[in-house]
């Protein structure tokens, strides 16, 4: 099962319940400075009030807003999506949290601009009508989304200086494409896309009958002085708590349950040899929980009890070592179950 997509929201699935461990909510990469992210290799992320904006390895962006902290209205937030080169177009989609069922189709009204008939548990604004939406979205302090007598105020706090970082970000300050400060610079200037890494997964070796076996001799050569505060208790280090996927024809993988908080868990993993010496290696900055079907290594950060904001990381088994596939996460905490949008950091092919 999967993250919910950068399109809506989903279920919690059930391998959520193996995350990174609490100490690392510090990690969450939107923080209310932006990254220097021009190169494409640095991707750039900003929160200022109730907007964020976070844009991937590929100088792809997306802000969101949402209601207002403090405010009494149910979960809105609002989603603007924009591919980085020349003339691209911008990309809107609404979702709203409701304790009724949901609606049949949404209305958005700010200032002088108003659209109903939006369906969809995500509806997406027709594309002749983002540009009015955006300027009356700089304009004004809020927005109105409704369904029948229900209604959601959508925050603009923060909306003028997310999208100006985003135009930063892409290089189009001073272009006539830009959201914010539109010039006559030609839109030829505006930065290219970066094209995404390619990732050659490989599928792991059929397991082995005696590969459980291997538990023990495995985690007798573990250097455990290294690892003083990263696991709970000796517990984690009894063979009988211990994993051992098979990877290759001689090499394994021991996942060791770490890191064990309120409503987080993790898992640190090593790579070893199946026969004496084993030699376990540490994966440096993987954890979560290993698939031995597609190889693949899922880690999930919650970020509050309630389950309404998350970050993700993958990795993907390249015959050798785990590399990076997918980094993403949610901007704020703000009501959604599930969360709401899934805004990738990190993407590849």
């Amino acid at each position: 099962m999967r993250m919910p997509s950068v399109t809506g929201r989903a279920g919690v699935p059930l391998w959520r319940l193996l995350v990174v461990p609490v100490f690392a909510l510090g990690l969450l990469p939107l923080q209310a400075d932006a990254k220097d992210g021009k190169d494409g290799k640095e991707p750039v992320s900003f929160q200022h009030k109730d907007w964020a904006l976070q844009c991937d390895n590929t100088r792809t962006c997306r802000a969101v807003g949402y209601q207002a902290e403090n405010s009494d209205s149910e979960p809105v937030s609002i989603l603007l999506t924009r591919d980085a080169g020349p003339d691209t177009p911008v990309q809107v989609d609404l979702q709203v949290s409701t304790e009724k069922a949901s609606p049949a189709a949404l209305q958005i009204r700010v200032g002088k601009f108003s659209l109903p008939g939006l369906q969809g548990d995500s509806p997406r604004v027709p594309a002749a009508q983002v540009p009015r939406l955006l300027q009356e979205l700089l304009k004004n302090d809020e927005a109105t989304v409704s369904a029948g007598k229900d209604r959601w105020t959508l925050s603009l706090a923060g909306a003028s200086a997310v999208l100006l970082k985003m135009d930063e970000a892409q290089g189009r300050v001073g272009t006539p494409g830009a959201l914010v400060r539109r010039g006559t610079r030609p839109e030829s200037s505006v930065l290219p896309p970066v094209p995404a890494p390619v990732i050659k997964g490989v599928k792991p070796s059929p397991p082995r009958k005696d590969d459980a076996a291997l538990a023990k001799p495995l985690v007798a050569a573990l250097d455990r002085a290294s690892m003083e505060g990263q696991c709970n208790g000796d517990d984690a280090f009894d063979p009988a708590n211990v994993q051992v996927h098979r990877l290759t024809d001689r090499k394994v993988l021991l996942s060791v349950p770490c890191g064990m908080g309120a409503y987080n868990f993790s898992s640190l993993l090593w790579i070893a040899n199946d026969r004496p010496p084993y030699k376990p290696e540490p994966l440096q900055d993987v954890d979560g929980d290993f698939d031995p079907a597609s190889g693949s290594v899922h880690s999930a950060m919650k970020g509050r009890g309630i389950g309404d904001c998350w970050w993700v990381r993958e990795w993907q088994f390249d015959g050798q070592g785990f590399a990076r596939t997918r980094e993403s996460g949610d901007s704020m905490c703000r009501g959604f179950a599930g969360g709401a949008w899934q805004l990738p950091s990190y993407v590849t092919r």
